[in-house]
């Protein structure tokens, strides 16, 4: 999984490539691998109560999320059912963090409470809020420039130039196919 977009709302809206038809959070496995990914939730959490209606929760509120990136992106006015879900699921508390002591008795940190699913989606939809209505943070708001890549993230390089959603993946391709055509080009007719 990818989590370089800069917010973990963004992280989110990656899982799911509309373009490759990719879709990341294919199960409660892979909704439980993206919410340690993306820390969410520490590492050694038991996550057995993550099941097809939090997954379900979790891709509605990742097609709202991209509905109002890319509106913000266009520069429309954001669609009003995805914006009245995103600040319902904002509206609640997000999990709470508790330091406890592990086998070695050092301090590691632990969800109070136990993990519930709208707590957790309650930390990504703030999350988006907080970008949303952010003029520094929406003006680093970009869309990859890649061929085929649908990804959004925030520029924060120096200058703010940065073009794709990964050097290493969509420019790298990018730089691969500039070359190809270079000698193409140069290869007599």
């Amino acid at each position: 999984m990818w989590f370089d977009s800069g917010r973990v709302c963004l992280d989110l809206v990656a899982t799911f490539s509309p373009l490759a038809h990719t879709e990341g959070i294919r199960d409660g496995d892979g909704l439980s691998l993206w919410l340690t990914g993306a820390g969410l939730v520490p590492d050694r959490t038991p996550l057995t109560r993550v099941g097809d209606d939090w997954v379900h929760a979790f891709r509605v509120l990742r097609a709202d999320v991209e509905s109002l990136v890319r509106a913000e992106l266009a520069g429309a006015a954001p669609p009003a059912a995805p914006l009245a879900r995103v600040n319902a699921a904002a509206a609640g508390p997000p999990p709470g963090l508790c330091a406890v002591q592990d086998q070695e008795g050092h301090l590691v940190r632990e969800l109070c409470g136990g993990v519930e699913c709208a707590g957790l989606l309650a930390a990504v939809a703030r999350d988006a809020v907080e970008l949303l209505t952010d003029p520094g943070e929406r003006a680093l708001l970009r869309a990859c420039e890649g061929d085929g890549c649908a990804r959004v993230y925030l520029d924060t390089s120096r200058g703010h130039r940065r073009r794709w959603c990964s050097s290493e993946l969509c420019g790298n391709r990018e730089r691969v196919a500039r070359h190809r055509r270079r000698v193409l080009e140069s290869r007599p007719g």
